[in-house]
Protein backbone atom coordinates (compact mmCIF):
# COMPACT_ATOMS: atom_id res chain seq x y z
CA UNK A 1 0.00 0.00 0.00
CA UNK A 2 1.56 3.70 -1.02
CA UNK A 3 1.67 6.05 1.36
CA UNK A 4 -0.91 8.16 0.08
CA UNK A 5 -3.96 4.93 1.33
CA UNK A 6 -5.37 4.94 4.12
CA UNK A 7 -4.82 2.58 6.92
CA UNK A 8 -7.15 -0.22 6.97
CA UNK A 9 -9.28 -1.46 10.33
CA UNK A 10 -7.26 -3.70 11.66
CA UNK A 11 -4.42 -4.05 9.81
CA UNK A 12 -2.38 -2.55 12.88
CA UNK A 13 -3.22 -6.15 14.01
CA UNK A 14 -2.17 -8.20 11.39
CA UNK A 15 1.19 -8.95 12.99
CA UNK A 16 -0.50 -9.74 16.45
CA UNK A 17 -3.16 -11.93 14.74
CA UNK A 18 -0.73 -13.49 12.20
CA UNK A 19 1.61 -14.61 15.35
CA UNK A 20 -2.13 -15.53 17.27
CA UNK A 21 -3.13 -18.06 14.38
CA UNK A 22 0.02 -19.94 13.85
CA UNK A 23 -0.68 -20.67 17.52
CA UNK A 24 -3.77 -21.26 17.92
CA UNK A 25 -2.88 -24.03 14.80
CA UNK A 26 -0.23 -25.52 17.10
CA UNK A 27 -3.96 -25.76 20.05
CA UNK A 28 -2.81 -22.52 21.60
CA UNK A 29 -6.80 -22.20 22.60
CA UNK A 30 -5.60 -18.51 24.42
CA UNK A 31 -4.44 -18.01 20.90
CA UNK A 32 -7.20 -18.46 18.94
CA UNK A 33 -9.14 -16.50 21.51
CA UNK A 34 -6.72 -13.40 20.61
CA UNK A 35 -7.64 -13.82 16.31
CA UNK A 36 -10.87 -13.75 17.88
CA UNK A 37 -11.27 -10.91 19.34
CA UNK A 38 -9.25 -9.15 16.39
CA UNK A 39 -11.35 -10.18 13.74
CA UNK A 40 -14.49 -10.24 14.97
CA UNK A 41 -15.97 -6.96 14.96
CA UNK A 42 -15.29 -6.37 11.57
CA UNK A 43 -16.67 -9.71 10.98
CA UNK A 44 -19.80 -9.40 12.46
CA UNK A 45 -20.13 -5.87 11.07
CA UNK A 46 -19.78 -7.12 7.59
CA UNK A 47 -22.26 -9.94 8.37
CA UNK A 48 -24.62 -7.01 9.83
CA UNK A 49 -24.69 -5.55 6.36
CA UNK A 50 -26.11 -8.69 4.98
CA UNK A 51 -28.00 -10.58 7.10
CA UNK A 52 -28.87 -8.01 9.29
CA UNK A 53 -29.97 -9.03 12.90
CA UNK A 54 -29.30 -12.62 12.50
CA UNK A 55 -25.40 -11.34 12.43
CA UNK A 56 -24.68 -13.05 15.68
CA UNK A 57 -25.98 -16.59 14.54
CA UNK A 58 -24.55 -16.36 11.61
CA UNK A 59 -21.25 -15.42 13.23
CA UNK A 60 -21.40 -18.43 15.56
CA UNK A 61 -21.59 -20.67 12.53
CA UNK A 62 -18.74 -19.13 10.73
CA UNK A 63 -16.58 -19.17 13.77
CA UNK A 64 -17.22 -22.82 14.21
CA UNK A 65 -16.17 -23.53 10.73
CA UNK A 66 -13.15 -21.67 11.34
CA UNK A 67 -12.06 -23.64 14.16
CA UNK A 68 -12.92 -26.95 12.48
CA UNK A 69 -10.93 -25.94 9.21
CA UNK A 70 -7.93 -23.82 10.86
CA UNK A 71 -5.33 -27.12 10.63
CA UNK A 72 -6.10 -26.06 6.74
CA UNK A 73 -5.25 -22.16 6.81
CA UNK A 74 -2.29 -21.26 5.23
CA UNK A 75 -1.36 -17.00 5.17
CA UNK A 76 -0.76 -14.73 7.56
CA UNK A 77 -2.88 -12.43 9.24
CA UNK A 78 -4.40 -9.97 6.63
CA UNK A 79 -5.10 -13.90 5.18
CA UNK A 80 -6.85 -15.30 7.74
CA UNK A 81 -8.53 -11.85 7.66
CA UNK A 82 -9.99 -12.47 3.98
CA UNK A 83 -10.12 -16.38 4.68
CA UNK A 84 -12.65 -16.23 7.81
CA UNK A 85 -14.82 -13.55 5.30
CA UNK A 86 -14.76 -15.55 3.05
CA UNK A 87 -16.32 -18.55 4.74
CA UNK A 88 -18.53 -16.16 6.68
CA UNK A 89 -19.94 -14.81 3.34
CA UNK A 90 -20.76 -18.41 2.56
CA UNK A 91 -22.51 -18.95 5.60
CA UNK A 92 -24.42 -15.80 5.33
CA UNK A 93 -25.63 -16.73 1.85
CA UNK A 94 -26.61 -19.87 2.83
CA UNK A 95 -28.51 -18.28 5.73
CA UNK A 96 -30.50 -16.39 2.70
CA UNK A 97 -31.10 -19.16 0.76
CA UNK A 98 -32.83 -21.33 3.36
CA UNK A 99 -34.77 -18.01 4.51
CA UNK A 100 -35.25 -17.00 0.84
CA UNK A 101 -34.73 -13.87 1.24
CA UNK A 102 -32.65 -11.39 -1.33
CA UNK A 103 -29.57 -10.33 0.60
CA UNK A 104 -29.76 -6.19 1.28
CA UNK A 105 -27.54 -3.70 2.37
CA UNK A 106 -27.96 -2.87 5.70
CA UNK A 107 -25.71 -1.24 8.26
CA UNK A 108 -25.38 -0.25 12.15
CA UNK A 109 -23.88 2.53 14.25
CA UNK A 110 -20.23 0.97 14.43
CA UNK A 111 -20.13 -0.19 10.65
CA UNK A 112 -20.39 3.03 9.63
CA UNK A 113 -18.76 5.53 12.23
CA UNK A 114 -15.97 3.10 13.38
CA UNK A 115 -13.80 3.65 10.17
CA UNK A 116 -10.30 4.61 9.71
CA UNK A 117 -8.84 8.11 10.23
CA UNK A 118 -9.37 11.02 8.27
CA UNK A 119 -7.63 10.03 5.28
CA UNK A 120 -10.59 9.89 3.12
CA UNK A 121 -13.38 12.37 2.11
CA UNK A 122 -15.69 9.41 2.27
CA UNK A 123 -15.03 8.54 5.28
CA UNK A 124 -14.39 12.29 6.67
CA UNK A 125 -18.54 12.16 5.55
CA UNK A 126 -19.00 8.84 6.64
CA UNK A 127 -17.75 9.51 10.48
CA UNK A 128 -19.61 13.03 10.35
CA UNK A 129 -23.47 11.76 9.86
CA UNK A 130 -25.98 10.84 12.26
CA UNK A 131 -26.62 6.66 12.70
CA UNK A 132 -30.11 6.81 11.24
CA UNK A 133 -29.17 8.92 8.37
CA UNK A 134 -26.37 6.78 7.40
CA UNK A 135 -28.18 3.48 7.30
CA UNK A 136 -30.50 5.07 5.03
CA UNK A 137 -27.76 6.23 2.77
CA UNK A 138 -25.64 2.59 3.06
CA UNK A 139 -29.19 0.99 2.64
CA UNK A 140 -29.51 2.24 -0.62
CA UNK A 141 -26.11 1.79 -2.22
CA UNK A 142 -26.60 -1.13 -4.85
CA UNK A 143 -25.59 -4.65 -3.16
CA UNK A 144 -21.69 -4.71 -5.26
CA UNK A 145 -21.44 -0.95 -3.93
CA UNK A 146 -22.62 -1.88 -0.31
CA UNK A 147 -20.63 -5.25 0.10
CA UNK A 148 -17.10 -3.70 -1.67
CA UNK A 149 -17.65 -1.14 1.25
CA UNK A 150 -18.11 -3.22 4.02
CA UNK A 151 -15.52 -5.39 3.28
CA UNK A 152 -13.14 -2.78 2.32
CA UNK A 153 -13.85 -0.02 5.15
CA UNK A 154 -15.34 -2.29 8.02
CA UNK A 155 -13.20 -5.61 7.56
CA UNK A 156 -10.30 -3.92 6.70
CA UNK A 157 -9.37 -6.25 3.55
CA UNK A 158 -7.75 -4.62 0.84
CA UNK A 159 -8.67 -4.70 -2.79
CA UNK A 160 -6.80 -8.38 -3.45
CA UNK A 161 -8.73 -9.57 -0.89
CA UNK A 162 -11.79 -8.15 -1.18
CA UNK A 163 -12.04 -9.61 -4.66
CA UNK A 164 -11.39 -13.06 -3.36
CA UNK A 165 -13.86 -12.77 -0.98
CA UNK A 166 -16.72 -11.70 -3.60
CA UNK A 167 -15.60 -14.05 -6.36
CA UNK A 168 -14.64 -11.37 -8.65
CA UNK A 169 -11.67 -9.09 -10.33
CA UNK A 170 -10.01 -6.42 -8.10
CA UNK A 171 -10.71 -4.02 -10.56
CA UNK A 172 -14.44 -5.05 -10.49
CA UNK A 173 -14.27 -4.28 -6.57
CA UNK A 174 -12.43 -0.96 -6.88
CA UNK A 175 -14.55 0.41 -9.10
CA UNK A 176 -17.43 -0.76 -7.01
CA UNK A 177 -16.25 0.07 -3.55
CA UNK A 178 -14.95 3.43 -5.20
CA UNK A 179 -18.37 4.14 -6.53
CA UNK A 180 -20.07 3.38 -3.40
CA UNK A 181 -18.29 6.04 -1.55
CA UNK A 182 -18.38 8.78 -4.24
CA UNK A 183 -22.54 8.10 -4.11
CA UNK A 184 -22.54 8.82 -0.30
CA UNK A 185 -20.44 11.48 -0.81
CA UNK A 186 -22.45 13.14 -3.13
CA UNK A 187 -25.51 12.48 -0.90
CA UNK A 188 -23.68 14.09 2.13
CA UNK A 189 -22.78 17.03 -0.37
CA UNK A 190 -18.91 16.53 0.02
CA UNK A 191 -18.65 15.51 -3.96
CA UNK A 192 -16.03 18.37 -4.27
CA UNK A 193 -13.05 16.49 -2.39
CA UNK A 194 -13.57 13.28 -4.75
CA UNK A 195 -10.46 13.59 -6.50
CA UNK A 196 -8.55 11.40 -8.94
CA UNK A 197 -6.57 9.88 -5.74
CA UNK A 198 -9.79 8.21 -4.70
CA UNK A 199 -9.57 4.70 -7.10
CA UNK A 200 -5.64 4.53 -5.97
CA UNK A 201 -6.67 4.93 -2.44
CA UNK A 202 -9.67 2.21 -2.31
CA UNK A 203 -7.66 -0.04 -4.99
CA UNK A 204 -5.48 -2.87 -4.45
CA UNK A 205 -2.40 -2.04 -2.24
CA UNK A 206 -0.23 -4.36 -3.75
Amino acid sequence: MGQGAEPRRGHAHDGELGTAVARAQEGDETAFAVAYRIVQPGLLGYLRGIVGDDAEDVASDAWLEIARDLGRFKGDGAGFRGWSATIARHRALDHLRRQRVRPRATATEQDVLDLPGPHSTHEQALESISTEYALELVRGLPRDQAEAVLLRVVVGLDGPAAARVLGKRPGAVRTAAYRGLKRLAVQLGTEDGVTDDAPRTLGESK
